[in-house]
């Protein structure tokens, strides 16, 4: 069977304050569904008590939405074939904000774990198709302003989210972390179909393949639940993690057989055929990948060792964002002229810095202290970022590009969730070796005892503020010590990128190699 192609009548990009409104509301598309990825996680206490279920059989409203949402974000290619990029995308927005209200009205954990699901597999296709949607309305010559959009709102929107949902969680109830994304939605959705109407865009006709989509789904659910749910269960010790590490492992290779030898694919794979777009895609996952791992980390480290709320910790990390909203049209600029794998290369060799500049750390260094390293971050984040994600559209065939973008973001998505298990698991396999070396060490731990309770303590409060020394500094050690592999990570992935064929001039993302 052949594919039925439609050819569009128009789809000329957009002009003045219609491209404005347009790159501003697909850029909240994308803000929306990226932020839902976090905003939820500050509010799983609130969640458990509000559905009388423990705070473990609540993280699954977590996990429902990471699955839901892995599946549906390599499916966009296909989809926007099937049936044009702007259609798909205003129907994921609709959908995202119907779910959101089923979420929001949910009374019991299984409807919200439903609503959950259904709310990822929305957002998955929201997630590429807002990047290649908004290179479709701007001119070619505004390509990478486009990229700043979009880079802006999906770097942002996950720091923003432990902010939003503590606060909205603390003071209207968790129910409106989803209700106030249907106002939203609804704006968002109404917005686009006026400002695309009459906008047609090119569709192939394609048999859907049932078999890669059920492929896909076995491989990509059981792997996700293995990393969300492995170090609950202590990983491999645990039969059910076990078994499902063998069915993402088998269903993985079955898929990527059948995907290959298979005329009408529902992920084309093809566009790892091209050099560009392999190396521009793995430097994009693992560099975020390590990003993310530090993300994770700052705050659990800040509430447990270092006595800050939830509140404050999400501060701390959501600074974060003012200097990359600052310096993107700088380093938008600076990417129209040069050879982007320098430009990338540069940032990702500044965040590893800034990565080793954190193992020097104390328990007793300030607010300030702490936040200048972050604060510095971002620039460094959108100078890898904004070049990066463009470098992999414009590695691949015009017709590839919602393939390459979807892949790619696939690719960063599960490598988000590899590093945010790997960096937790790392971190307390790290805290417990170090309290054991420390104690180890400890010589003088039975006559410091003593002295504590020559000063007036009693024998089992002096014990215990030992143990708690003993405890804080294993963790500050153990948290420089996941610095230290970030660091690492990132100076490999600043080399990786140079692999990457030159660019013939500025990226070009109408489809040059």
């Amino acid at each position: 069977m052949t594919d039925t192609v439609v050819a569009p009548i128009s789809a000329r990009p957009l002009t003045g304050a219609t491209l404005i409104l347009a790159a501003l509301l697909i850029g909240l598309g994308n803000f929306l569904v990226v932020l839902d990825t976090t905003i939820a996680n500050v509010s799983i206490p609130h969640i458990a008590g509000s559905l009388g279920v423990s705070v473990t059989e609540a993280t699954w409203v977590i996990t429902s939405y990471a699955v839901a949402d892995a599946i549906t974000v390599p499916l966009a290619g296909f989809l926007a074939r099937r049936f044009g990029e702007q259609r798909v995308f205003i129907s994921a927005f609709i959908a995202f904000g119907i779910f959101s209200l089923l979420c929001g009205l949910s009374r019991s954990l299984e409807m919200l774990i439903a609503g959950r699901v259904l709310l990822g597999l929305a957002g998955g296709m929201i997630i590429p198709l807002s990047l290649t949607l908004l290179l479709r309305v701007f001119p070619a010559e505004k390509a990478t302003l486009a990229t700043i959009i979009w880079a802006m709102t999906t770097t942002v929107a996950p720091i923003a989210g432990p902010i939003l949902g503590g606060i909205i969680s603390d003071n209207a109830g968790w129910e409106w972390i989803f209700f106030l994304n249907v106002p939203v939605a609804a704006v968002g959705a109404a917005g686009l179909f006026y400002l695309l109407r009459g906008r047609r865009e090119a569709t192939a006709r394609s048999p859907i393949d049932v078999v890669g989509l059920v492929l896909l789904v076995i491989w990509v659910a059981a792997l996700q639940i293995v990393l969300d749910e492995g170090r609950n269960r202590d990983w491999f010790a645990a039969t059910e993690i076990r078994v499902l590490a063998v069915v993402a492992a088998i269903g993985f290779i079955a898929f990527l057989i059948w995907e290959l030898t298979e005329k009408h694919p529902i992920v084309n794979l093809r566009v790892f055929r091209h050099r560009g777009f392999v190396v521009a895609s793995v430097t994009y996952a693992m560099s975020f990948g390590a990003y993310f791992a530090t993300v994770v980390l700052i705050p659990l480290w800040l509430q447990q060792n270092m006595g800050y709320t939830a509140t404050w910790a999400g501060y701390a990390t959501g600074i974060m964002g003012i200097f990359a909203v600052l310096a993107s049209p700088a380093i938008g600029a600076a990417a129209a002229k040069m050879d982007v794998r320098l430009l990338i290369s540069t940032g990702i060799a500044g965040m590893a810095l800034i990565s080793l500049w954190r193992t020097g750390f104390t328990p007793d260094m300030t607010f300030l202290q702490m936040a200048w390293p972050m604060l510095l971050t971002s620039p460094f984040l959108m100078m890898f970022f904004i070049p990066v994600t463009g470098l992999c559209i414009a590695s691949v065939d015009p017709h590839e590009q919602a393939d390459a973008a979807g892949i790619s973001n696939f690719l960063r998505t599960l490598t988000s969730a590899f590093a945010a298990s790997l960096v937790q698991t790392g971190w307390i396999n790290a805290a417990r070796a170090n309290r054991a070396e420390l104690v180890g060490a400890m010589q003088q731990g039975p006559s410091t005892i003593e002295a504590m309770v020559a000063s007036g303590l009693s024998r089992e409060t002096a014990t215990t503020v030992l143990a708690n020394i003993v405890e804080s500094q294993s963790v500050m050690l153990a948290t420089l010590n996941m610095f230290a592999a970030v660091a690492l990570c990132l100076a490999f992935t600043g080399a990786l990128i140079w692999l990457a064929p030159k660019p013939k001039g500025p990226i070009d993302t109408s489809g040059g190699h």
